[in-house]
């Protein structure tokens, strides 16, 4: 039997509506986060959507030294923990060592395991050791199947509050291909699978000193992942992504998300009723 697993006052899984999972790659500003989360969210809200709010207050594995990373935990956090207080929803955020998972913890509601981070135990379990959900990206070189071990290292920790997410695999250099047979293998563990739209059409290191992407190729992946039938929707989304600090390449326009997330849902109606 599947896993539902509470976020904020919903609950994901097989069996319930999807949800979404969006905001700016990284913490820009405060200005730019709340803006960017109240307009997404009031978009989820007219779609019947579960929403949470998404924005990391460090990216720790930016291609360059010289690429921005965010403002640090502290004033991240502050940011991360008005746009919940103020405008109601849910947060994750990414963390990268665990004392990052334990003091992010004491204010999001999803600690995210980057993928490039997805076998690392000791953040897995200080991850787990929040109480909070975890949210485990497979990493791009992992099989789907290999994230049973991932799984299985939160478990030991006596959590179930577990997501896992599809983000793409490697595919030669600068490039990733998603396997569909992913999203059943990994529900196949029980807990919910997010299909994570953007950084599946992402180019790794494909700007030279900056990742590239070609998000063109965002809306009919995440058509097929919703006909595979997925829980969730992962999206890095951007009032104007050309001019984003990080991941522009790969991100949704913020004017583009609804019609997008429309047609998405009508899909996994349809893959609903199928089954």
């Amino acid at each position: 039997m599947a896993q539902l697993v509470d976020i904020g006052s919903f609950k994901v899984g097989q069996g319930q509506p999807p949800f979404l999972i969006a905001g700016p790659c990284v913490i820009e500003n405060e200005q730019l986060v709340m803006e960017t989360a109240g307009r997404i969210a009031d978009i989820a809200n007219s779609l019947n959507m579960p929403y949470v709010f998404k924005s990391s207050f460090d990216k720790a594995n930016r291609t360059s030294i010289t690429s921005f990373r965010g403002p640090g935990i502290r004033h991240g956090l502050e940011i991360l923990a008005k746009v919940k207080a103020q405008i109601g929803i849910p947060v994750l955020t990414d963390v990268h060592t665990e004392t990052q998972a334990t003091e992010a913890g004491t204010v999001v509601d999803v600690l995210q395991i980057p993928a490039f981070l997805c076998r690392q135990t000791d953040l897995l379990i200080a991850a787990a050791n929040t109480g909070k959900v975890v949210n485990v990206k497979k990493g791009q070189f992992l099989s789907p199947a290999e994230m049973s071990q991932a799984v299985k290292k939160v478990e030991e920790c006596g959590s179930r509050r577990i997501v896992l997410t599809e983000r793409g695999s490697s595919f030669g250099y600068n490039n990733l291909v998603v396997d569909m047979r992913s999203f059943p293998i990994m529900r196949s563990f029980g807990y919910p699978v997010v299909f994570d739209a953007t950084h599946s059409v992402q180019l790794p290191g494909g700007g030279g000193t900056k990742s590239s992407g070609q998000r063109e190729f965002v809306e009919p992946l995440a058509c097929a992942a919703a006909g595979a039938g997925v829980d969730g929707f992962f999206m890095e989304v951007h009032p104007n992504p050309d001019e984003a600090l990080s991941d522009g390449p790969n991100m949704v326009p913020l004017h583009q998300l609804k019609s997008l997330l429309e047609r998405i849902l009508r899909i996994c109606d349809a893959a609903k009723q199928k089954r």
